[in-house]
C-alpha cells in the first residue's frame, strides 16, 4: 500500500510533465510546470527506492521544492514580462542541498527521534526551520501575486474567464496551507507521542499526489493570460506625475467613448485592452490612466456598463423573442454566470427581476 503511493506518484507526475511539455505552443509557464512535475517524479522515485533499500524513506525536501517552484509558476502566469533566468534557479538551491545532505548523512524520515542528540541533529533542525521559513515566505509572495493579478484583470479584459482569474491557483494555495498546517500538527504529535503510529511521510506524499493531479489537469488547460507588449518608458510613471495634459486626457476620453459607442465594441465578448488600444491608436497605459482619473472606473466596469444597458433595452422590448440568457450572450457576455453576476452588481436586480419590473 505504501509503495503504491510512491509508484503512482512517480508515474503520474512523469506523465503529466510529458503532457504539459508536449502542448502545441508551450509558454514559459508550461516549461516551468513541466520541469517542476519532472522533479516531483524524481522525488517519488527516490522514495520508492528508499523503501526497497531501507524500508523507510530518507528525509524528504518536497516542501523546499514545492514552495519556490509554485512561486515561479505563479509569477510566470501573472507577469507578462517574466523570463526565467539562471539566477532564479537559486530558489531551488535549498532543495538540492538538503536532498543531497539527507543521502550523505543517511538521515531517515522519522520524527520519533527528531530531537535525539547525535551528529545529524543540526541537519534535522536546519531542515525543519528552513522548510517552515520557505513555506511562509513563498506562500505569502504567491498569494500577493494572485491577489494583485485578480485586481489587474479588470484593467485588461471586459470578460474574465476562469482561466484568467486563476481560481484553481487560489484553490491550491488554500489547499496547500491547510495541508501544511495539518502536517505541522501531525509532526508535533509524532515527536511528542512517539507511539501514536503516525507515519507522516505517507500523509505528505498522499497529499502531494492529489496536488499533482490538480496541477497536471489545470496546468494542461491553462493558456497564456497576457500578451506581452513593448511600451515606452513613460508607462512607468505614476498618475500624479503624468505627462498628459488635461486637453489630451479629454481627447482620449472622448475618443474611447466614441469608438465604443459607434462600433458597439462592447458586443464583442473577447474585447480587451489590447484591442481597444490598437483600434484607437492610444497606448494602453494612457487609456488606463484616463479611465481611472477622468471616468472613475476600470476597463471591465466601463465595457460591462454598456453591455448591461444594452440588455436593459432589450428586456424592455416586449416583442423580443430571445430568452434572457440569449439576450445576455447577444449583448457581449460570454457566460450565464458572468452575465447574472455583473447585471445584479450594477442594477441591484437579476435580469428576470428587472424584466418583471418593466
Amino acid at each position: 500500500m505504501i509503495s503504491t503511493v510512491f509508484w503512482v506518484g512517480f508515474s503520474q507526475s512523469l506523465f503529466a510533465a510529458i503532457l504539459v511539455s508536449a502542448k502545441r505552443q508551450p509558454q514559459m509557464q508550461d516549461k516551468i510546470l513541466s520541469a517542476w512535475l519532472l522533479l516531483l517524479s524524481f522525488e517519488f522515485l527516490t522514495f520508492a527506492i528508499d523503501m526497497l533499500i531501507w524500508e523507510i524513506p530518507l528525509l524528504s525536501s518536497s516542501f523546499l521544492l514545492f514552495n519556490p517552484a509554485f512561486f515561479l509558476y505563479v509569477k510566470s502566469l501573472t507577469d507578462p514580462k517574466f523570463k526565467l533566468r539562471k539566477i532564479q534557479l537559486l530558489h531551488l538551491l535549498p532543495f538540492f542541498t538538503f536532498e543531497i545532505g539527507a543521502y550523505w548523512l543517511k538521515q531517515k524520515y522519522s520524527l520519533h527521534n527528531f530531537f535525539e542528540f547525535d551528529s545529524a541533529q543540526w541537519f534535522r533542525l536546519a531542515f525543519s526551520i528552513g522548510s517552515i521559513i520557505s513555506w511562509i515566505i513563498y506562500n505569502y509572495l504567491s498569494s500577493v501575486m494572485v491577489y494583485k493579478h485578480r485586481r489587474k484583470l479588470e484593467n485588461e479584459f471586459s470578460t474574465i474567464s476562469k482561466d484568467k482569474s486563476l481560481r484553481w491557483v487560489l484553490f491550491i494555495i488554500i489547499f496547500y496551507n491547510i495541508f501544511c498546517a495539518l502536517s505541522l500538527i501531525i509532526a508535533v504529535f509524532a515527536i511528542s507521542l512517539p507511539h501514536t503510529g503516525i507515519t507522516q511521510y505517507i500523509y505528505n506524499y498522499s497529499a502531494l499526489l492529489v496536488l499533482i493531479y490538480i496541477l497536471g489537469f489545470y496546468g494542461l488547460r491553462q493558456e497564456k493570460i497576457f500578451v506581452e507588449e513593448e511600451e515606452p518608458l513613460s508607462t512607468k510613471s505614476k498618475y500624479q506625475n503624468s505627462a498628459l495634459s488635461q486637453k489630451r486626457k479629454d481627447h482620449i476620453s472622448k475618443a474611447i467613448i466614441q469608438y465604443i459607442e459607434t462600433t458597439q465594441a462592447y458586443l464583442n465578448p473577447d474585447l480587451n485592452m489590447n484591442l481597444l488600444s490598437k483600434n484607437t491608436n492610444i497606448p494602453k497605459h494612457q487609456i488606463t490612466e484616463v479611465l481611472s482619473t477622468e471616468l472613475g472606473k476600470n476597463f471591465f466596469n466601463l465595457i460591462n456598463e454598456y453591455r448591461v444597458n444594452a440588455v436593459k433595452e432589450l428586456l424592455k422590448d416586449k416583442n423580443i423573442s430571445f430568452s434572457i440568457e440569449g439576450i445576455g450572450y447577444d449583448c457581449g457576455f460570454n457566460s450565464k454566470s458572468s452575465f447574472f453576476t455583473v447585471f445584479k452588481k450594477l442594477t441591484g436586480m437579476t435580469p428576470s427581476e428587472y424584466k418583471e419590473s418593466n
